[in-house]
């Protein structure tokens, strides 16, 4: 027997909670998509083309537009500090600072594929997840050690394709309107000298989005 939406609903706040994740219920139109946001991934970003839950193997902010407005309803997650490091600064943070968040990007998304998975045997077969972050489910992406050409057919000698979804800011999702939109209200976070990654304060908050109907 497929559960009502409300009880679903019910459902995997209840499991998000128990991870300790907070969710909100938004009506996909509130999911808002920014073809600006690509170019964020792109240019300044150290993972770009690196992860293949990263552009340019993430849908376009064309094709997520498209497949958001297919939707009716979302359920929006929100993760509050880094685990494994209750508070650290800019001095604590290595060179490559990608792995001293391997906790807090697997948090997030293996909480981001269970309530997709869940919803999808509880008879929502088109829930969707949407995680942060570039994937980190291998210490080193086939992507980044592939030479030549770049394109979408690499994404086949992936080795985790059943877990890995693209990230919300990878697939043109502007998640700061997003997450203003259920309420919350994200800010940049300030790095010392403005070095990329040094951030000063641990206060980090993470979103997640999973489309259910």
């Amino acid at each position: 027997m497929i559960l009502s939406l409300d009880t679903e609903l019910a459902k995997l706040t209840a499991i998000a909670a128990e991870k300790g994740v907070t969710t909100k219920r938004i009506p996909a139109s509130d999911v808002i998509v920014s073809d600006w946001v690509r170019f964020k991934c792109r240019f300044g970003c150290k993972g770009y083309a690196k992860h293949f839950g990263c552009p340019p193997y993430a849908p376009s902010p064309h094709e997520t537009r498209a497949m958001v407005g297919e939707y009716q309803t979302g359920l929006l997650l929100r993760f509050d500090g880094v685990p494994g490091h209750e508070s650290f600064g800019p001095d604590d943070l290595p060179e490559d600072f990608h792995h001293f968040y391997k906790d807090l990007i697997l948090w997030v998304n293996t909480t981001v594929h269970m309530i997709e998975k869940t919803a999808f045997y509880d008879g929502f077969y088109k829930a969707f997840g949407f995680g942060g972050y570039p994937c980190i489910f291998c210490e080193e992406c086939i992507a980044e050690q592939c030479e030549g050409m770049v394109d979408e057919s690499m994404r086949r000698k992936c080795r985790h394709m059943d877990l890995v979804r693209p990230s919300m800011e990878s697939a043109g999702i502007d998640v700061f309107a997003t997450a203003k939109n259920a309420g919350w209200e994200l800010s940049t976070i300030p790095c010392r000298d403005m070095e990329y990654g040094k951030v000063i304060h641990s206060n980090i908050v993470s979103i997640g989005l999973v489309l259910l109907e």
